[in-house]
């Protein structure tokens, strides 16, 4: 999980898809270990949960409003300018001193629980889209609509991508979820089968018509073998493309990591 401290005034989500790529840094690992689907719920969806949210799903530790981070901040430099040191415990210590208790509201990610697993659960992006449509017809809140439009506007590329990630993070540990990410990063950054990268960079950052053409267009055009060739760790001998290598972890930041 991401361990660490919750703006007041921050909001969370896991946007990539929408631009073309599929969430990453780590999010196979720390997402597919949330309760039930919600994981798949957040990077597919782009939804967006607010602090106390993330609190209640175990996405941080610690609640600091957005006026007490300066002088956290200055506390912990201090700590560490000491002669004593840092440990993750002491550290801990000072920022639970500026931390504030936060309610969740009653229309809250978790709340929707039951309803994000019928729909989220599903084996394809495709049988999750057409869950969705259908509960629509049952049930009339604003989230099932936000996640529809959200999985239409999206490249198809990187929501199967990022479908396939987090199903596979679920039975990793984080140095291997960190390495099948980073294989499939730099596929889409190769355009190995699609360039919605540079499509969804081009329309929303640089022209800012926010009308990607992404290629394929829809979801039943990305093929089981596409995604497959995104996971493929073989590329030609003249690349300049090498193996991730995470350096070796001691101490408590290893203690505290290895046990999520």
């Amino acid at each position: 999980m991401i361990k660490g401290v919750i703006d007041g005034l921050k909001i969370f989500a896991m946007p990539e898809a929408s631009i073309g790529l599929f969430p990453d840094v780590g999010a196979s690992f720390f997402l597919s270990r949330l309760p039930g689907f919600i994981g798949e719920y957040i990077g597919l969806t782009s939804a967006r949960l607010d602090g106390a949210e993330m609190l209640a799903l175990g996405l941080g530790t610690h609640f600091v409003p957005s006026k007490s981070l300066q002088s956290m901040e200055k506390a912990l430099e201090k700590l560490v300018a000491s002669s004593d040191g840092a440990s993750v415990a002491t550290m801990s210590m000072i920022i639970s001193k500026f931390e504030e208790e936060v309610n969740i509201k009653p229309d809250n990610v978790i709340a929707r629980l039951d309803l994000i697993n019928q729909c989220f659960s599903g084996e394809s992006c495709e049988e999750i889209l057409s869950s969705l449509e259908r509960l629509t017809l049952q049930v009339k809140e604003k989230w099932i609509q936000h996640a529809i439009t959200s999985m239409k506007s999206a490249s198809p590329v990187g929501l199967k991508i990022f479908l396939k990630t987090i199903r596979k993070g679920r039975s990793q540990n984080i140095e291997q979820c960190f390495e099948t990410e980073y294989i499939a990063i730099s596929h889409f950054l190769r355009g190995t089968i699609s360039n919605d990268f540079y499509e969804g960079s081009r329309s929303l950052f640089f022209d800012k018509d926010k009308k990607p053409q992404w290629g394929p267009s829809k979801l039943e055009e990305v093929s089981d073998e596409m995604v497959a060739k995104c996971f493929a760790r073989s590329f030609s001998e003249d690349d300049d493309w090498f193996p991730l290598r995470l350096p070796p972890r001691s101490g408590e930041a290893y203690a505290m990591t290895s046990k999520l």
